[in-house]
């Protein structure tokens, strides 16, 4: 194992070539939002709200290390098949499953696809004895102010997404947080440049969040995450400034595939509009959702909520 500069715990090598795993540490998987993005540190590199909550796990501050396998960009079914394998061969204590926002900007969008990459990683690892935190994440379409032909479909993907965590989290009794409730997450200080990564001030509060979590269930945790802040919050000046210079291509790169079906979708839900008959594609989403969940394989055994279209057995915690 080897420590990077900002405090974080990193596998030297990948299972089978001889690295020492580390029981009883806290391994976050999933993309952007756990790796740190909007949460730099000095000299490079990003911290983020998963090392913020790992300095509170534990019977002593810094007594769980964290590894962090997340990465931009990561789909659902990436983090099943390829951070997964690598979690598993940890022990760890602790493990965070945040992803899900990256799918709905794809254009091969399948929630079915989704819940049973989740399903998969949640399962593993609550099998394993880890616990795993997950949340409900916001609305990309929303948070990037789209047009409301161009957010709908985004929006609507998001629930799917968010009620598939939900279900799953509560299936393997896992601690959740309806983050998208949270009043902070309407809060422009709480975002960073690009809109879709929380700041600095973001990453602390989702940590506190997840440390709140913890000690409502009686799991050792420390001092929650200070919200004092060490950089400089972010200016509309400078979130005007990112979206004139990157924002436009930063979008367009997690969109590879998505621009002209999105389109297609828009087209589709302007004449729902003006039909009246927009009920009729969130039905269509419902539906395809429950479907989701039913079609997973159903589990035995005690704390696996075989029920997976109810919220039953999961630690949950508004904001």
């Amino acid at each position: 194992m080897t420590m990077a500069s900002e405090g974080v715990v990193i596998p030297a090598q990948a299972p089978g070539g001889g690295r020492s795993p580390a029981p009883g540490c806290f391994v976050a998987l999933g993309d952007s939002l756990t790796e740190g993005l909007g949460d730099p540190v000095p000299g490079g590199g990003w911290r983020g709200w998963a090392a913020l909550l790992a300095e509170a796990l534990g019977e002593r501050p810094g007594s769980v290390p964290l590894v962090k396998l997340a990465r931009s960009g990561a789909l659902a079914a990436d983090v099943a098949e390829r951070q997964l394998p690598v979690a598993r061969a940890l022990r760890p204590r602790f493990a965070a499953l945040l992803v899900g926002a990256n799918d709905t900007l794809r254009a091969a969008f399948a929630i079915e696809r989704v819940a049973a990459a989740l399903d998969r990683a949640h399962g593993a690892l609550s099998a394993d004895g880890a616990v795993v935190l997950t949340a409900c994440l916001p609305d990309p379409g929303r948070m990037l102010g789209l047009p409301a032909p161009l957010a709908r479909p985004l929006g609507r993907r998001m629930r799917a997404v968010n009620t598939v965590v939900h279900a799953v989290s509560a299936r393997y009794e896992g601690v959740h947080l309806h983050l998208a409730e949270y009043p902070w997450v309407t809060e422009r200080a709480s975002w960073s440049v690009d809109r879709l990564h929380p700041s600095e001030r973001g990453h602390r509060l989702l940590a506190r969040g997840f440390h709140t979590a913890l000690a409502t269930v009686g799991l050792p945790v420390g001092p929650p995450p200070a919200l004092t802040l060490d950089g400089p919050a972010p200016t509309r000046a400078g979130a005007a400034l990112w979206m004139a210079t990157r924002g436009t291509r930063w979008v367009a790169d997690r969109c590879t595939d998505l621009l002209p079906g999105l389109l297609g979708l828009a087209v589709q839900e302007c004449r729902h509009g003006l039909a009246g008959s927009g009920r009729l594609l969130d039905a269509a989403a419902d539906h395809a959702t429950r479907s989701a969940l039913s079609a997973l394989p159903r589990t035995d055994g005690a704390g696996t909520g075989k029920d997976t279209g109810t919220a039953r057995g999961a630690a949950t915690m508004a904001g």
